[in-house]
């Protein structure tokens, strides 16, 4: 059974590197270099502004699972932890995953000079699929989530959205990069030499266990944390003396938009990553500010105030 000596503030993150050389990955998403001599994890932390404590959840979490966090929770810096999340993004996105990309094209084009095309395109084809999947989950958190965050930060809290909606439609995103590792290890039978397309294995590998650590540090670490954060700030109401009662909120334009184009309560709450019953509160919200309870009133309603175009409107 593994030694669970967590690691602490006094720990030398020269042997925190040694211990767990994937930690790496995690020290560049900090923002510390490496050149780190014989100093202390809250040393190097101190050098570079970032919060010990944070770094240390993160860092116990990827080594040894969700009971190193028990209890500290509530003092990660949830900003801290926010600026991490985003350089795992760029990293992801800008470096990893093309990376991998060039690799699997080279490997394939090495190891197989019949049918070339067909192979390429069908198996190049799956992994820009599995990449845009991608860059649409971490887009959508960048955009929506930590802006969300960003808001209770500053002490205002929205009453159609919490932390909740996102957690319920958060889901793995290494699942279809394990299909493109499994149907290349199982069924694709290179015709020549297959170092480079192993080491390129090796590296979807790596690139798989990456994303689930992730997507579970968003999990069991970022989600307990904001809502620990949304339970300390009170839900801001739209009801102040300035005309929002029967003025509608950018929010509730939007989902306006979306019903006259003909788009039913699930397919508006999928595509603005919000539950359904946030969808049906909206528009009990807007059939009260506008007193209409039609989607034919209410695309006439739109095309009046330019939210839709005539033709935007569904037959």
């Amino acid at each position: 059974m593994e030694n669970r000596e967590y690691y602490r503030p006094t720990t030398k993150m020269f042997s925190l590197i040694c211990q767990q050389p994937s930690l790496l990955q995690m020290m560049s998403r900090f923002g510390i270099p490496l050149g780190v001599e014989d100093k202390t994890v809250d040393e190097i932390c101190s050098e570079h502004d970032v919060d010990t404590t944070t770094f240390l959840a993160v860092a116990n979490y990827i080594r040894f699972g969700r009971e190193a966090v028990r209890g500290s929770i509530g003092k990660v810096s949830i900003p801290c932890l926010m600026d991490y999340l985003r350089r795992a993004h760029r990293y992801f996105l800008d470096f990893q995953l093309p990376s991998i990309r060039r690799e699997l094209l080279e490997a394939i084009i090495c190891t197989n000079k019949s049918e070339l095309s067909k192979i390429v395109n069908l198996i190049i084809q799956f992994y820009d699929s599995f990449t845009e999947q991608v860059r649409r989950h971490m887009e959508h958190e960048d955009s929506q989530v930590f802006i969300y965050v960003d808001e209770l930060l500053e002490g205002n809290r929205r009453a159609e959205y919490s932390i909740d909606s996102f957690a319920r439609s958060h889901e793995a995103i290494d699942s279809k990069l394990q299909e493109v590792k499994n149907v290349i290890i199982k069924y694709y039978k290179p015709d020549a030499a297959s170092d480079l397309l192993n080491a390129m294995m090796y590296d979807i590998f790596v690139c798989e266990k990456d994303l689930r650590n992730h997507c579970e540090v968003e999990n069991d670490i970022f989600v307990p944390a904001v809502k620990l954060l949304e339970d300390s700030i009170e839900v801001t109401e739209d009801n102040d003396d300035t005309g929002s009662q029967t003025e509608l909120s950018d929010r509730e334009k939007e989902i306006v938009g979306l019903l006259v184009r003909g788009m039913k309560n699930k397919e508006i709450a999928d595509k603005l990553f919000i539950s359904v019953h946030t969808v049906q509160t909206h528009r009990k919200n807007i059939s009260r500010k506008l007193d209409i309870h039609s989607v034919g009133a209410l695309s006439i309603y739109a095309i009046v105030n330019n939210i839709v175009n005539l033709e935007d409107i569904k037959n």
